[in-house]
C-alpha cells in the first residue's frame, strides 16, 4: 500500500503544482491585460486632452487674416486625421508604443504648426510695414512731383512772360527804330516830248506820279542804308503795283497781314531830315478820284498822305 500510496500522492502533488503554475500564469495574464486597458485609456486621456489643447492653440491664433484663418483650418484638419489614427491603434494591444509615438508626433506636429504661423504671420506683418513705407514713400513721391509740376508750372508761366516781355521789348525798340516821314507830297506830271514834265491835276493829263516825303531824325537809329517801302491806293482801293517796275509785298508787323507796296527806294540815313523822292510811271491811264499813299519802314507804317486826280 505504501508504493500506491505514494504514487497517488507524488500524482497529486504534480497536480496541484500544475494547477498552481497555471493559476499564476492566468493571474499574470490577467494583470496584464488590466495593465495594457489602464495604458490604454490613460493614452487616449492624453490623447484628448492633447488634441483639445492643439485645437484651442490653434484656434486662439486666429484673427483678421484669411491666409492664416485657411492654414489654421487646414492644419485642424490635419490633426484630426492624425487623432483618429491614434485612436485605431490604441484599440490594438500590441500598436500602444506605436500610438504613444503617434501622440508625442502629435505634440511636435503642433508645435511645428504654430510656429508655422508665427512665421507666416511676422512675414506678413514685415510685409505690411514694407508696404506701408512703399505706400509712404509713394505718397511722398506723389507730393514732391505734384509741388514740382506747380514749380514747372509757375516756372513755365514766368518764362512765358518773360518771352512775352522780351517779345514786346523787342517789338518796342523795332518800332522805336522806325524812321518815320513827314511832308508827304504827291504830284500829278505829264511828260512833253522833250522830256520835260509839267504839273497836272486832270487825271487825263497825269503820265506819272511824284512822290515826295521828308524822313525825320531819329536818335534810336544807326546810321545806315534804310528801306522806305510806299504804296499808293486808287480811288477804287486797289493797290498800285506793277513787278516790272520794282512792285512787291511786305508785311504789316502791327497787323500780321500781307500788303502789295508800288515801289522801294533806299536811302544812306544819317540821323538827319531828308527830303526822297521817286516817279510812278505805269504807262497806263489814272483814274480820278481821292489816292492814299502810305510809307512803310522796317515793316511799319512810317507815314500816310492822300492826293486827288480831278
Amino acid at each position: 500500500m505504501i508504493p500506491i500510496a505514494l504514487t497517488i500522492g507524488f500524482l497529486m502533488l504534480v497536480a496541484v503544482a500544475w494547477l498552481t503554475y497555471n493559476s499564476m500564469s492566468t493571474t499574470r495574464a490577467l494583470e496584464q491585460k488590466v495593465a495594457e486597458l489602464e495604458e490604454a485609456e490613460r493614452l487616449r486621456g492624453e490623447l484628448e486632452n492633447q488634441y483639445n489643447q492643439a485645437i484651442a492653440e490653434l484656434e486662439g491664433l486666429k484673427g483678421d487674416n484669411e491666409q492664416i484663418n485657411a492654414l489654421i483650418d487646414q492644419q485642424k484638419a490635419e490633426l484630426a486625421v492624425q487623432k483618429n489614427r491614434i485612436s485605431d491603434l490604441l484599440r490594438e494591444k500590441k500598436q500602444l508604443d506605436v500610438a504613444l509615438g503617434e501622440i508625442r508626433n502629435l505634440k511636435t506636429k503642433v508645435a511645428e504648426y504654430v510656429a508655422q504661423i508665427e512665421n507666416l504671420r511676422t512675414e506678413q506683418e514685415q510685409l505690411s510695414m514694407e508696404n506701408t513705407n512703399l505706400v509712404q514713400e509713394r505718397d511722398s513721391l506723389t507730393a514732391h512731383l505734384q509741388n514740382k509740376v506747380v514749380e514747372n508750372e509757375s516756372l513755365n508761366m514766368a518764362k512765358a512772360q518773360l518771352v512775352n516781355e522780351k517779345e514786346q521789348l523787342s517789338k518796342a525798340v523795332e518800332v522805336g527804330s522806325v524812321v518815320k516821314v513827314k511832308e508827304i507830297s504827291v504830284t500829278g506830271q505829264k511828260v512833253k516830248k522833250s522830256g520835260k514834265t509839267a504839273t497836272r491835276e486832270k487825271s487825263k493829263r497825269v503820265d506819272q506820279l511824284k512822290v515826295c516825303f521828308t524822313t525825320i531824325a531819329n536818335d534810336l537809329v544807326r546810321p545806315g542804308t534804310e528801306k522806305f517801302f510806299i504804296r499808293i491806293v486808287n480811288p477804287k482801293g486797289e493797290n498800285l503795283a506793277i513787278d516790272d517796275l520794282g512792285s512787291g509785298a511786305l508785311v504789316n508787323k502791327k497787323s500780321g497781314e500781307e500788303i502789295q507796296y508800288t515801289q522801294m527806294t533806299e536811302y544812306d540815313y544819317m540821323n538827319d531830315e531828308t527830303q526822297l523822292c521817286f516817279l510812278w510811271n505805269p504807262g497806263v491811264p489814272f483814274q480820278s478820284g481821292q489816292y492814299q499813299v502810305e510809307i512803310y519802314n522796317k515793316g511799319f507804317l512810317a507815314g500816310s498822305g492822300n492826293f486827288e486826280l480831278k
